[in-house]
């Protein structure tokens, strides 16, 4: 890797990959430019990019950064999805596309330095995004909360009633 451009790509690709938290490697070969487009739009609204790159640098930058056992991934047209933040987004846009668009293939991913196979991003994919996590989270913390108020309140509303009760009764026999 004498040429310096190959260089900085490699140092570029290294930084990119220390940053992510995951990453979808993908064949987009048949894809049109306005396909390609279309879902890097889609990925850069979930803070993703899509790369395409080139496999003997991506490799390199990977054992700079030292993730091993995607080498496989890097055969024949490549093109990866670099997140930084929620892996299930970019995972679900990607499997969405795909399903739309039969040319793009994912070949596999890297989750927190892990590899994983395309049947693992599926399985991501199908997750609940992480607003959704958060909020069926804060309805579980805030159940327990809400029930013992629920139970408090009944007991007042029951005194209440058992009082209501006992002055018609009184009425009754006055």
């Amino acid at each position: 890797m004498p040429n310096l451009k190959n260089q900085a790509d490699v140092k570029v690709l290294a930084e990119k990959f220390k940053a992510m938290k995951g990453m979808i490697m993908t064949e987009y070969h048949g894809l049109s430019v306005a396909q390609i487009s279309e879902l890097r739009n889609q990925l850069r609204k979930n803070g993703c990019e899509y790369l395409v790159v080139k496999n003997t640098l991506s490799k390199i930058a990977l054992k700079e950064v030292g993730i091993e056992g995607a080498n496989e991934y890097f055969e024949g047209p490549t093109a990866i999805v670099v997140e930084s933040d929620d892996p299930v987004s970019p995972a679900k846009v990607v499997s969405e596309f795909s399903k739309k668009c039969d040319k793009l293939v994912i070949k596999g991913g890297l989750l927190d330095g892990k590899v994983i196979t395309k049947n693992e991003i599926n399985a991501l994919a199908a997750l609940p995004t992480k607003e959704v996590l958060i909020g069926k989270m804060l309805g579980s913390m805030n159940a327990p909360i809400s029930n013992f108020v629920g139970v408090l309140s009944a007991v007042t509303r029951n005194f209440v009633c058992v009082l209501n009760a006992i002055k018609e009764q009184k009425e009754k026999v006055a």
